[in-house]
């Protein structure tokens, strides 16, 4: 809802004449009740094991602060990224990281030239920046990131989303990119583009892109808005008009199509942020969700025949639970209970705790957030970055939350709520619950940051999965996840039939009586990309007694009797075809 006290149709620079008239934007004006503030206080205790994230940044040598071009003036973009990925884009194994930078804003040069940085990963703990060979030292006012191989050569493709311009990145094999947005179709859309995820929403073996973007803005036409009567803050996107999502249909020679509206995504109203892949309804068709910042989340089910159809509202997530649009951010999916159905979160505004919309397997989504530890620990911040993964191998999914708020000072007018704020990690506990275990893994996971994008992958080849965290205007973070005694599985896969990267496949592991299931995926948290191989925490089993793998072309392949402590490799319709054991370089 427009608020014209707060915000200003006039650009950034006029004021009124005589008093300034304001009144404070929705998100400061939230009531919270008393004891559900008391209850955001209250941990609970559980036997784990005894894991630590340690920062390991330096040491790696990566050396990165985020230009998020602010220079005074709180344009709108400045208060949004970064996002980042792990990407194994030489194909040796281990996953190398890509950290999305901005640029300072024309006219107004403060920290100089930065770009895009790519950082190789040298299988010993570090890594070697070797951007500027790769051709991705661009400069642009990048927000996004989704990896893919769109091509099916056998090497991943890089699209990074941006403030402007866009770009695809043509893996090129041999250590370099070439920047093809042109060629492929792509070149046009000037926009504020978010979340992308790469889906083969056909079922054709080629992916196609899917791309959010979040209102219409540029700096001319920027807005005056304020908390306090006195000094220009952020606007809330309310004072922006949204603009639809982007599906393009991969062609198959290299060139993309924009089926937005024939495949009935067209919706300008939206303002998506995070963009998550899944297959809700367990048809085997891929459906997309878009969280959406102050509009409804909208939720696409896949007609199956090129379209898609919005049920968002029907399906119980499109607002909170007593009718609001809350501000999304990043979103994930995975059956985080051995329900057999995907489940959901979703990040939101500060006063709005997360979404872990529950999937009831028929249609329906519950939102057991206000009745968990989730809700209660997530009341206060304003996450960003989100993900389910299995930090401790235990076999159950938990949740990583990367929080920080836009207003640096933001204390002044809510005194509960801060600028930088520390991260969530919550413990699944294997019953439907979790407990917040953030200040038992380490003080430098929980030390408080203005974070954005996070994403996870394994980059060191023990089988735990490590933590990438990117913070506005700040350095990026990496934390080593140490000490677990948990055993584990990963399984990379190669499509044949399917497209190369196997994304949409669901693979299946039963060891006894337990058994889980993960979907390759591109996407989801926020505006980030975890590693493309699947890691099954196995606990204190030695192998896993079947391994099933349904791809997108309808094959289904299974293996049995596979040792945990690797990672393997399994080709469409041949089975496992490599092999490596945890520790080798």
């Amino acid at each position: 809802m427009r608020r014209p006290s707060q915000c200003k149709t006039t650009t950034e620079t006029r004021r009124h004449g005589g008093q300034l008239g304001f009144s404070f934007p929705a998100f400061l004006r939230v009531s919270v009740p008393p004891w559900l503030l008391f209850l955001s206080l209250v941990t609970t205790s559980h036997a784990q094991e005894r894991i630590t994230f340690r920062d390991i940044t330096a040491q790696a040598g990566i050396h990165f602060t985020h230009n998020n071009g602010a220079f005074g003036r709180k344009w709108l973009p400045e208060t949004m990224g970064p996002g980042c990925a792990f990407v194994d884009y030489d194909n040796d194994g281990f996953p190398d990281i890509l950290l999305i930078n901005g640029q300072d804003w024309p006219g107004h040069p403060r920290n100089g030239p930065t770009s895009l940085k790519l950082y190789h990963n040298n299988h010993d703990g570090t890594f070697t920046d070797v951007t500027r060979k790769s051709g991705l030292g661009i400069s642009l006012f990048g927000m996004g990131v989704a990896v893919g191989d769109y091509d099916n050569d056998g090497f991943d493709d890089i699209f990074i989303t941006a403030v402007g311009q866009s770009h695809l990145f043509h893996n090129d094999g041999n250590g370099t990119f070439t920047d093809v947005t042109k060629s492929a179709g792509l070149w046009g859309p000037n926009e504020f583009s978010t979340g992308a995820a790469w889906v083969d929403y056909d079922r054709d073996g080629k992916l196609d892109l899917v791309v959010a973007n979040y209102v219409q803005w540029s700096a001319q036409t920027d807005l005056y808005c304020t908390i306090d009567g006195a000094h220009k803050s952020y606007c809330t996107p309310e004072s922006y008009k949204g603009t639809s999502a982007r599906l393009w249909h991969n062609l198959g020679n290299g060139k993309f199509e924009d089926v937005t509206k024939k495949a009935g995504l067209y919706d300008p109203t939206s303002k998506g942020l995070g963009v998550a892949i899944l297959d809700y309804n367990n048809d085997g068709w891929p459906d997309i969700l878009i969280a959406n910042d102050t509009q409804p989340n909208k939720l696409y089910l896949n007609k199956k025949n090129g379209t898609f159809e919005e049920r968002a509202v029907s399906a119980g997530i499109a607002f909170s639970e007593d009718g609001i649009a809350r501000a999304g951010m990043g979103v994930d999916a995975a059956d985080y209970d051995r329900s057999g159905s995907a489940s959901l979160i979703v990040t939101n505004f500060a006063n709005q705790m997360l979404s872990l919309y529950h999937n009831e397997g028929n249609g329906l989504f519950v939102d057991e957030a206000p009745r968990s530890e989730v809700g209660r620990s997530t009341l206060l911040t304003l996450g960003f970055g989100c993900f389910f993964f299995d930090y401790d191998n235990d076999g159950w999914q938990d949740i990583f939350i990367a929080d920080g708020h836009i207003e640096d000072q933001i204390e002044t007018v809510q005194k509960r709520v801060s600028y930088a704020e520390r991260p969530h990690l919550f413990r699944n506990l294997g019953n439907g619950k979790f407990e917040e275990v953030t200040m038992k893994v380490g003080s430098a996971l929980a030390a408080p940051k203005v974070a954005r994008g996070a994403a996870y992958a394994d980059i060191n080849n023990d089988g735990a999965l490590d933590v990438l965290l990117m913070t506005n205007g700040g350095p990026a973070r990496l934390y080593l996840n140490q000490g677990g005694t948990n055993h584990s599985l990963r399984i990379r896969l190669i499509g044949t039939k399917s497209n190369r990267d196997g994304i949409g496949a669901v693979v299946r592991v039963s060891a006894g009586a337990d058994r889980q299931w993960l979907t390759m995926k591109s996407g989801s948290s926020y505006l980030s990309q975890s590693e493309l191989v699947l890691t099954f925490g196995m606990g204190p089993k030695t192998k896993a007694d079947t391994v099933e793998i349904d791809w997108p072309s309808g094959q289904v392949d299974k293996l049995s009797n596979i040792a945990t402590g690797q990672t393997i490799t399994v080709q469409e319709a041949k089975g496992q075809v490599a092999t490596r054991p945890y520790g080798k370089k």
